[in-house]
């Protein structure tokens, strides 16, 4: 059955934004599992724009479904993972300009210190994820620096499916699916596990659910989106209903053939 993670920063951003106690992220965790939620991920930038190291002390404590905790490649992001032991670590690009994630990381430019900072988690027995576009010369790198889980980056996919008024048989739609897809496949083939994230929403993700093989999404913007007008917990519960829907469908068409 596929899982969803829900990814919070940005109930941390809206406290942020007056520097005060609420809302809090580990009310969000838990109203998310309630919700269905399979785990919970953030992010702690370099800069902590919304997750605090406190947030992330709190929600190993007190969530009791698995913490995805994204990082960038730093000692002292190392460090802390360690020292928190998150169920996995997701490696991911980070540039303080930027909004939010805008690629996947480089591990062929970089291949020695990621396999450096893989095998440092994997001592600490994290479960380390790396963020990448969906780019085979990416994906065999990966593999080759120990990663046990790829995320594909879905950014491109989302922002297609949008530009396209939400036409799913689109030509660039598709195309940017077919790569998803095909990295999905090479992802299994070297033994590791295929996830995805990054855009998806309501009305985008079921074609992604339905990649065959697909383990994992982790969403958060859209969920928080939809929260403040339904609940965290109605939010998660929608998503989940159109994954698992989706996942379901797929999994029947290709058992009648």
């Amino acid at each position: 059955m596929i899982e969803l993670g829900v990814n919070i920063d940005h109930i941390a951003t809206v406290r942020q934004a007056r520097r005060t106690y609420e809302p809090d992220p580990v009310w969000a965790a838990v109203e998310a599992h309630l919700g269905g939620a399979d785990g919970i991920t953030v992010h702690l930038r370099e800069d902590r724009r919304h997750i605090q190291d406190e947030d992330v002390r709190r929600l190993r404590e007190l969530t009791h479904i698995k913490l995805n905790l994204e990082m960038a490649a730093t000692d002292e992001m190392v460090a802390i993972a360690i020292r928190v032991k998150p169920e996995m670590a997701m490696l991911v690009p980070e540039g303080r300009q930027e909004v939010t994630t805008e690629g996947g990381l480089d591990i062929v430019g970089q291949e020695g210190r990621v396999r450096e900072v893989i095998a440092r988690l994997a001592g600490a027995g994290i479960v380390t994820s790396v963020f990448i576009d969906p780019d085979i010369a990416q994906v065999e790198a990966a593999a080759r620096v120990g990663a046990r889980v790829c995320e594909i980056h879905t950014g491109p996919y989302a922002h297609a499916f949008h530009a396209k008024g939400r036409d799913a048989e689109s030509a660039p739609v598709v195309a940017e699916l077919a790569k998803i897809r095909t990295a999905g496949e090479a992802i299994r083939a070297a033994g590791m596990r295929f996830n995805a994230g990054h855009a998806l929403n309501y009305f985008n993700v079921e074609p992604v659910a339905a990649l065959a093989g697909i383990r994992e999404l982790h969403i958060g913007h859209a969920i928080v989106s939809r929260a403040v007008f339904v609940g965290m917990r109605e939010a998660v519960r929608e998503m989940k209903t159109l994954m698992g829907a989706a996942q379901a469908h797929a999994l029947a068409k290709a058992a009648a053939r």
